[in-house]
């Protein structure tokens, strides 16, 4: 079952880079994160809230807070930095 997980993120991550590089044209790449950072943010919190998840919230310790936020930064930074050479002359031939 594990494989099909697998090429499930590998199907999902050739799409983000797809409609990512259509999205971008005219865009700022900081402007384009920001936006698909709202979208997986609501898509994060509805899974929560309907899967039952949400009560488990104050389970969470402050090291699992504070790493799980610390995890964030270079997942944004990663997301910015993957924008940008879709705006790239050379990365559209």
């Amino acid at each position: 079952m594990w494989w099909t997980y697998a090429l499930l993120s590998a199907l999902f991550a050739a799409l983000t880079a797809i409609l990512a590089k259509i999205g971008i044209k005219g865009v700022d790449s900081n402007l384009a994160t920001a936006v698909r950072t709202v979208v997986i943010l609501v898509l994060a919190w509805g899974i929560v809230f309907f899967r039952g998840g949400l009560a488990e919230v104050h389970t969470l310790s402050r090291t699992n807070l504070l790493f799980l936020g610390l995890s964030g930064w270079p997942r944004g930074c990663r997301g910015s930095f993957t924008l940008r050479p879709c705006k790239s002359a050379r990365f559209r031939r």
